[in-house]
């Protein structure tokens, strides 16, 4: 009987350690607005523009500081390389945000990376006309 009693008690320990480092894990948000704390407003993964283009931001959450200047999101649309964006921060900084403009429909995929070529983390998006 103890025996059952010391594995549950491992078990439970063993899933709530990797609940609580799960909510610690660096995340790419694509939202409407960052509010003053750094959390997304209105997050999802598809979002609809005019044809004439519109904007979200991405929003960067990590458990640690950046420890950069200066990061960048390498961004590919439906498989092809799009663009480099480079976004200013502060070595203390846990997360950041950029306001990104959209022209075309499709499914983009972003890759931030810190100032010495790390992956922070990866999100993908896809935009559609309305």
């Amino acid at each position: 009987m103890k025996r059952l009693y010391f594995l549950s008690l491992i078990f439970f320990a063993v899933i709530s350690f990797i609940s609580n480092n799960n909510s610690f894990a660096q995340t790419l948000y694509f939202c409407e607005d960052v509010d003053a704390d750094g959390y997304p407003v209105n997050e999802s993964s598809v979002f609809s523009i005019p044809k004439d283009g519109g904007y979200l931001y991405t929003l960067v959450r990590l458990p640690y500081e950046v420890d950069c200047y200066s990061v960048r999101y390498e961004i590919y649309r439906n498989g092809d390389y799009d663009n480099t964006i480079y976004v200013d921060v502060e070595k203390d900084w846990t997360w950041f945000w950029k306001k990104i403009t959209f022209n075309e429909s499709g499914t983009y995929e972003f890759y931030a990376y810190d100032c010495d070529d790390n992956l922070l983390t990866s999100g993908e998006v896809k935009i559609k006309y309305y």
